[in-house]
């Protein structure tokens, strides 16, 4: 059967595929619309077989959502320029109102992404392998249901979902947006300090400790003559001994110590760790920092964003809106985090490929 143009277009309008490729097809098909479409569909899986070993850590983020329930996706590309492709966005949002529709939780780990796919999302990641030639790669997807919720894309690159019970009107919808949009900003790790564990705040005290004990100049004065005594009785060199006693009363005085010296600090420090964490001044040190590092990583403590007098608290600022209103759930996607990314040579692979 002679294959014609219009049947040519007809195929490409139905697959999306290259004008050659459905050529092809309709030509070794003999014509047959339908056996032409699943070869077409079998060449997408094989692509995409060719591809599974490349890195996939570009792409985008989208959302879906309606009344109290919202899902936000990651789709991976291989490259940022596919994820500027108005196919490839157009086929991320598709995918996130299908995830909307599952009905399924989703979360951050991938979990039910092998759900949806087995649903049909593969023939789908198939399909547009084999228009757009790149490794796709539906990573993740989230939903978070609640009395409120809100969802923000910032640039395609960063995802993120925010619910609240307590009150859904018109004022509850407009602070939950911008509840989105400083999470967006701020990334922080938790909603409010009670969400963290006892394990975790018992790891983040442990490394403040080791922080501060390996930093010996932002210790105490009376804990650092200390070390200083102690550092003086045969552990510094002569030459690190003698900037000491000149410049000892010296603000700077680091400043003329030797990296040497200050390792051989921070060792005594470390090996002094008991006796130094029960001076209370040190104590006084170690609860500060851990105080300040909470209000960064907790949601509800942080500074908002838009706050007029640049100390209002994400807490105060909801409070201000709604009393009743209580962030339930918090969901931020950022693309490629956690991926290993392809570090590539453009201009070295077009040379490459030139000389073969």
């Amino acid at each position: 059967m002679a294959v014609t143009a219009k049947m040519v277009k007809e195929l490409r309008e139905m697959t999306g595929a290259g004008m050659m490729d459905c050529k092809k097809a309709l030509t070794e098909t003999d014509g047959n619309m339908d056996a032409a479409v699943e070869l077409l569909r079998k060449s997408g899986a094989a692509k995409m077989a060719k591809k599974a070993a490349r890195i996939a850590a570009e792409g985008i983020c989208r959302a879906a959502a309606a009344d109290g329930v919202a899902v936000v996706v990651e789709v991976n590309s291989e490259t940022d320029f596919v994820a500027k492709n108005e196919i490839f966005q157009t086929f991320v949002q598709s995918v996130a109102e299908t995830a909307l529709a599952s009905g399924k939780k989703g979360g951050k780990n991938g979990e039910d992404v092998q759900d949806l796919l087995d649903a049909g999302l593969t023939a789908e990641v198939a399909d547009k392998t084999l228009v757009i030639g790149e490794k796709l790669s539906f990573r993740r997807f989230a939903r978070v249901e609640a009395d409120v919720v809100a969802s923000y894309i910032h640039g395609g690159r960063i995802g993120v979902l925010v619910g609240a019970n307590g009150a859904a009107d018109d004022d509850a919808k407009a602070a939950l947006a911008n509840v989105a949009m400083q999470i967006a900003a701020m990334n922080p790790q938790y909603i409010a300090r009670e969400d963290i564990s006892a394990e975790e705040l018992a790891k983040l005290r442990e490394i403040t400790i080791d922080s501060a004990l390996n930093d010996p100049a932002s210790l105490p004065k009376p804990i650092l003559n200390g070390l200083f005594a102690a550092a003086m009785d045969g552990k510094f060199t002569a030459e690190d001994a003698a900037a000491y006693e000149a410049e000892k009363n010296n603000k700077y005085l680091f400043n003329f110590l030797s990296d040497a010296a200050k390792a051989t600090l921070a060792e005594l420090a470390m090996a002094d760790k008991e006796n130094i964490m029960a001076n209370k001044i040190f104590a006084g040190l170690v609860e500060g920092r851990i105080a300040k590092q909470l209000k960064e990583i907790t949601l509800l403590e942080q500074v908002y964003v838009r706050a007029e007098d640049g100390k209002q608290t994400v807490k105060a600022y909801l409070a201000s809106v709604n009393k009743a209103l209580k962030l339930t759930e918090m969901v931020r996607f950022e693309v490629g985090e956690g991926m290993e990314k392809k570090n590539e040579d453009f201009a070295a692979e077009v040379a490459a490929q030139i000389n073969g």
